[in-house]
């Protein structure tokens, strides 16, 4: 369970940091403030506040090398186990 656990860790973590890799900036709109009836009108704004993320340039490759460190570490945990107990 722990091994599928930290693969999947680290599976994410990796996705994330290409996903940081190929953005330049990311919206994240606010559901204050808005309406079922403004989801169904495309001229409306989805939300009032946004918040922009820009991501550092050393982010997207810390992020790469941790998930990748986590899933290459999950791989040895079966045999660690194994010679413990």
């Amino acid at each position: 369970m722990w091994r599928a656990f930290f693969i999947a860790l680290g599976i994410m973590a990796i996705i994330i940091g290409f996903e940081s890799l190929i953005i330049e900036s990311a919206d994240f709109y606010s559901n204050r403030g808005s309406s079922p009836k403004g989801l169904l009108d495309p001229s409306s704004i989805p939300g009032q506040t946004t918040t922009t993320w820009k991501p550092k340039e050393w982010f997207p490759w810390l992020v790469l090398s941790v998930g990748s460190l986590i899933v290459i570490y999950s791989f040895t945990l079966p045999k660690r186990f194994q010679t413990a107990g």
